[in-house]
Parts: structure tokens; sequence; C-alpha cells
């Protein structure tokens, strides 16, 4: 088995290069933009699901995956640094053949799965007080049950959720995005049976309900992580690493290095995360109807953020591979072309919210007279949607352009003051004092996305500007 490949590192003529470097980054984003897209296939599978449940049991899992996502975000920080960190072993080194090259993208991996071991002990306790930590936060106590039994079966999927994470990073970082794709796309089809057997008590299998769903979704994350390692461990491309030799020797730097990386990818992560956790808070306040037009206009930007997201993780490491060689300038292209394809698609997104924004809303609420005002309402917000589309795909790209020249610490500083000194209390200000209620927590959205844009965009280009060799010892 092979797979295509998207090439080196750049070089050229001005123009030629940024072509280049264009058609380079796209053949590696597609598919890692169609990777997350089927992860989002994969809950709204869920959702549908337990819909047809109960309206309980799909109350309990959402509530049981926020806790869910909190730990992933929490735990695959490592995981993720593991692209840049051999995306510069590759910009340095760039030759398969020579044992020190092979060794370090190993090192790299084998401590990536460590570190999943690492942490996944933390948060499994965690996981285990999911019904006091619900109540400790006012929930009702059935839905805290509920929720708690729901991740009693799906946190068994946590570390495999993890360990696929630092396998799709390794062969990422090979400029081999294709595989993690396939694997994704076999998952859908093994949750989506999973759910309709287990939570129905179809294909012979018992009724389950909330828990059977857990056990689906644990299932499916195993069986990522299994076949995606057994592609890691024999497709031709890849085996040469051996990634699992003397997978119980530690290396202390190693995995220093992807900590050190990982914690501020994991929390820049968490600080947006939580803001828009918490405008949904907020909407509650403002009533039913605010919710339910902010979860309607929170859905497209939640698609269309995909395709950024995926150009950047490729971003990510085509910026790597010029940052390990040495190459400044190629550095620099490479995340200037992110974030300037990233902005294109979220212009042309922008504009379809702007003409089409109640055709688009009625897609999940149907355009009837009893559904009018939450109509109208989600309207208003696909409105401000439309305006922070592109402030979104360039915080984003630029966030992960930094991450491949290995700068975490900073960029989660930058992100957390934009989101929560900024965004936050513009949404504070304008929605409870001014009291435009839910438009209000949507610019405050808008402008902390704004700030995090402009902040890490910056940081690029004056860091970019200084990069130099890898720093690892030949």
């Amino acid at each position: 088995m092979d797979f295509t490949s998207p090439g080196p590192v750049v070089s050229g003529h001005a123009r030629n290069a940024w072509l280049t470097e264009a058609r380079q980054l796209l053949r590696l984003a597609l598919p890692l933009a169609a990777t997350q897209l089927a992860q989002m296939i994969i809950l709204a599978t869920d959702t549908v699901m337990l819909g047809h449940l109960s309206q309980e049991a799909l109350a309990a899992a959402a509530i049981g995956n926020t806790l869910f996502f909190f730990c992933w975000l929490l735990g695959s920080g490592p995981g993720q640094a593991v692209s840049p960190v051999i995306a510069h072993v590759r910009g340095g080194y760039a030759d398969v053949t020579k044992p020190y090259d092979r060794r370090q993208v190993r090192l790299a991996t084998r401590m990536g799965l460590w570190s999943v071991l690492l942490v996944t002990v933390p948060l499994a306790i965690l996981l285990m007080y999911t019904r006091q930590i619900l109540l400790l936060f006012h929930q009702q106590p059935r839905l805290a049950t509920d929720a708690a039994l729901y991740l009693s079966s799906l946190g068994f999927g946590l570390p495999f959720a993890l360990g696929f994470q630092v396998l799709r990073s390794f062969v990422t970082a090979l400029n081999r995005p294709l595989p993690a794709l396939m694997v994704m796309g076999l998952a859908i089809a093994i949750n989506a049976a999973g759910d309709y057997g287990l939570i129905f008590g179809h294909f012979g299998l018992p009724r389950l309900g909330i828990f059977g769903a857990g056990i689906a979704s644990a299932f499916s994350n195993f069986m990522s992580f299994a076949i995606l390692l057994a592609i890691a461990l024999a497709a031709k491309p890849f085996r040469a690493y051996r990634i699992l030799n003397r997978l119980r020797v530690p290396d202390w730097r190693k995995l220093a290095e992807l900590f050190r990386l990982g914690l501020p990818i994991g929390m820049t992560m968490i600080f947006e995360a939580m803001l828009f956790n918490a405008a949904t808070l907020a909407m509650g306040v403002f009533g039913v109807g605010s919710l339910a037009a902010h979860q309607v206009a929170l859905t497209i930007p939640s698609l269309t953020f995909m395709i950024p997201l995926g150009i950047g993780l490729a971003a990510t490491v085509r910026v790597g591979l010029a940052a390990g060689a040495g190459d400044a300038l190629e550095a620099r292209r490479a995340g200037l072309v992110a974030i300037a394809i990233a902005a294109l698609f979220m212009v042309l997104t922008s504009f379809v919210l702007l003409l089409f924004p109640r055709a688009i809303a009625s897609l999940w609420l149907p355009d009837i007279p009893a559904n009018a005002q939450v109509l109208a309402l989600a309207v208003t917000f696909l409105h401000v949607a439309a305006a922070f589309q592109l402030a979104d795909g360039i915080q984003v790209t630029a966030s992960l352009s930094l991450r491949g020249l290995k700068d975490a610490q900073a960029p989660m500083w930058l992100a957390g003051a934009s989101y929560w000194l900024v965004g936050a209390p513009v949404g504070i200000v304008l929605g409870f004092f001014w009291h435009w209620q839910g438009l209000g927590v949507w610019i405050g959205l808008a402008t902390g996305l704004a700030a995090a844009a402009t902040l890490l965009t910056t940081r690029f280009l004056l860091l970019s500007a200084t990069t130099g060799p890898a720093a690892t010892p030949r």
C-alpha cells in the first residue's frame, strides 16, 4: 500500500514558489479537512440516534459529550505536538535512509503514545466523578445520572481517541494524510452500526440505550486507533520508521518536549471552546428562543471552520518542514499562503451567509409561523457569523502556522487574552448591560476572534522573519 505525498519544501522563483506552495498545501489540507468533517459526522450520528430514543437521552449525551470533549482537549495537546516535532526533523534531515532521521521520528511518535498513557489516568479519574461534577454545576440529578452512565462506557474510548491523534500526527507529518481519512470514513460506518444495534437492540444485540451509545463510540475509537496503527506498521511509507520499536524505553527529553509544546496547544483550544460554551450558557439566560437560534446559527460556522482548520493543520507541517531546514523565507511563505487561502474561503462563505441566511437557517428549523421569531434571530446571528468568518479562518491558520515554528506558549496567552480579556467582556457589556442580549454575545464572539486573528498573525510575521535551523543537533 502506498499513499501520494505532497512533496518537500518548495523553492524557486518568486511567483512559481508561491503557486507551488499553494498546490502542495492544498494537497495536504483537503484530506485533513475531510477528516475533520468526518469526525463531525460521527458526533451528528450519535445525536440523531439518541434523539430518536428520547429527549432525555439526547440531553444527557450532549452534556456528557461536553465533559468528554473537555478531557480530550486536555489530553490531546502532546499528541498534536508530534506533528511539528516530526516536521522539524524531516526538514532538518529529510532522508528516510538515515538511521538518525528515522530514530528521531520514531522517538516523537513513541513518546506521543507514552503521553497518552500518562494523561489517561488523571482524565479517567475525572470522568469517574461525572455525576458529582455536573451536580456541582447545578444540573438536574436525573440528567447528571444519565450523563454519568453514558460516560461510564464512552470513557473507555478516550485513550484510543488520544492514541489516534498521535498516529494521525505521525502520518500527517510524513505528508500522507489519506490513511487517517480512510480510517475515519470506516469509523463512521462502525459507529453508526454500533449505535443502531446497541441503542435500539437490533442485529441481535441487547437494547442498552444511552449506555449502548457510549459503547458504540468507544468501540469506534478503538477500531480507528487499531486500524491506523496497523497501517503505520505495515504500509510502505511508514514501516521503515518502526514506531513501536523499543516501546517500553522512555526518552524523557523528547517526552518533555511534547508536553512543553502540547500543554499550551491544549489550553489554547480550551480557551476558545470555553468561550463558545459560555456563550451557549448565556443564551439560556435569554430564553429558549435565543438558545435555539444560537444553536442553529452556530452549526454553520462550525462546519465551515473545518476547512481552515484542515488548512492550518497542513500549514503546521509545511511551516515545520521549512523551519527544520532553517529556511525562514519558505517558512514565512508557507504560513502566509495558508492564511491567504483560508481567508479567501471564509470570505466566500461570508457572502453565502449574507445572501441566504434565512434559507440556510431553515435547513435546521422549518420556516413556519411558529418558528418565525427564532428564525429571525438566527438570521441576525448569521449576519454576525458572516462578519467573523474571516477572522476565524485567519486566527486558526495563524495559530497552527506558529505551531509549525514550535511556538505554542505565546499563542496560548495571546488567544486566551483575545477571547477572555477582549471578546468575553464585550459580549457581557453588550448582552447584559446594554441589553442587546444574544446579538451582544455574538458581537463579543466576533470581537474576540478578530483580536486573536490580529495578534496571532502579527506574531507569525515577527517570528517567521527570524526562524533559524532546527534546534536539535545533528
